[in-house]
């Protein structure tokens, strides 16, 4: 295929008019059209701005046919992943945001009983997105157990470094979190020494506010690079596979020890009326304990 051919095919691809993609190149529809009749060819300037638009290199952009670097994802594999990661990092967000208001709520004096209740709620809506996302997912996986590998290595390295800025600013505001606390606790418990308010609470508070935004960063990342690991995603649906297996004894693992939190939380809820912390913090216990299961499980397989 020729430059003007490659042209055509990026932008008809990428759902772009002549108009606008003259429009971002700062150049006339007639330049444009133009170049994608091979009439005439863009500056070397115009060039390397298309090959950053369409993240190609190029070589391929300017010598090979683009159209065979690219497989119809006729699944809509990345569609169903992209709705798949937003909607399970926001469940995520969402338990942590009811564990972080709780906790706020104690430390400027609501009752345990009340500031439970919404930490139930944020749990109750988590439950429904992740009930509802997960029916969906195991249906996708059902109806297409093998994806055909379409994504190309310059769609894998533009979302490699949004990968890293992402986990960067998910440390950062774990970090921000930290110094905040630290920096404040002279203020706030100077301030409340004689009031109902609790600083200690205000200070954590404070803390799982920007590790609230940091997890689901680093969650919704980790789940996006996944998406472009169709190798694994091939594997798991392999029973035969040490992959499938290691995830089905990871899923046990996991399943079992939420399954053990929710029941100490509800067995010191109504026996000691122990709905508020300490209890809450069973959840993130576990849930530490669910990572590190996990890694001792990968480390064996590995083995």
């Amino acid at each position: 295929m020729s430059l003007g051919e490659n042209l055509q095919f990026l932008r008809k691809k990428n759902d772009i008019t002549q108009e606008q993609l003259a429009e971002k190149l700062e150049v006339s529809r007639q330049s444009v059209s133009k170049w994608e009749s091979d009439t005439t060819y863009p500056e070397m300037e115009k060039l390397v701005q298309l090959c950053q638009m369409f993240h190609v290199t190029m070589d391929n952009l300017i010598q090979k046919d683009i159209s065979f670097l690219y497989v119809e994802d006729k699944s809509h594999y990345d569609a169903h992943m992209n709705l798949f990661n937003k909607m399970i990092s926001l469940g995520i967000g969402l338990i942590l945001s009811g564990l972080f208001l709780t906790i706020f709520l104690n430390g400027i004096g609501f009752a345990d009983e009340l500031s439970t209740i919404v930490f139930l709620i944020f749990i109750v809506i988590a439950v429904a997105i992740f009930i509802v996302m997960g029916l969906q997912h195991d249906n996708f996986q059902r109806k297409n157990p093998y994806i055909e590998d379409f994504y190309t290595e310059e769609e894998i390295d533009h979302f490699n470094k949004k990968f890293a800025i992402m986990i960067a600013a998910g440390v950062s505001l774990i970090l921000i979190g930290i110094i905040l606390m630290l920096g404040l606790e002279p203020i706030l418990s100077s301030k409340f020494t004689d009031t109902s308010i609790d600083s200690d609470e205000l200070m954590s508070s404070i803390f799982l506010f920007f590790v609230t935004i940091a997890v689901t960063i680093i969650v919704y990342a980790g789940m996006q690079k996944e998406k472009y690991e169709i190798k694994h995603y091939n594997l798991m649906h392999d029973k035969e596979s040490e992959e499938y297996k290691k995830d089905q004894l990871t899923n046990t693992v996991c399943g079992c020890l939420m399954m053990t939190a929710t029941i100490i939380y509800l067995i010191f809820g109504f026996k000691n009326n122990g709905w508020g912390m300490p209890y809450i913090v069973v959840f993130p216990v576990f849930g530490i304990g669910c990572g590190i299961a996990s890694m001792i499980i990968n480390v064996k397989r590995k083995k």
